[in-house]
């Protein structure tokens, strides 16, 4: 089984930075993709963006050039730098793992496994 613990989510002022955490534990893969997704309140759960297994990530359109995804040399944490952020980005924001990798794995059905969440709140 794997664990997805996120953390480091708070509250930060419109053009401030944050950078959260997602700590995995348990089963590992040998390749993998690691994605970034957010839920504001009364929409639907959507893609931030992804790292794989050698470091190649993607990103949606609008966090783009925002915000940078990375991960520990030790491949256990994987780190959403968000910065210039905007008060759309308030949202509930999760990490997932999917064994394998693909190119362009957005869905929320794609990921097998999740993180309980951590709240982003943006204040303008």
């Amino acid at each position: 089984q794997v664990q997805l613990v996120e953390s480091g989510g708070g509250l930060v002022q419109a053009g401030g930075s944050l950078r959260i955490s997602c700590a995995a534990s348990g089963r590992t893969f040998s390749t993998y993709d690691m994605g970034w997704f957010r839920q504001a309140p009364g929409k639907e759960r959507e893609f931030v963006g992804s790292i794989n297994w050698i470091g190649g990530t993607y990103y949606a359109d609008s966090v783009k050039g925002r915000f940078t995804i990375s991960i520990d040399n030790a491949k256990t944490t994987v780190y959403l730098q968000m910065n210039s952020l905007k008060p759309e980005d308030t949202a509930v924001y999760y990490c997932a793992l999917q064994p394998g990798s693909m190119p362009l794995r957005i869905g929320v059905r794609e990921y097998a496994y999740w993180g309980q969440g951590t709240q982003v709140t943006v204040s303008s």
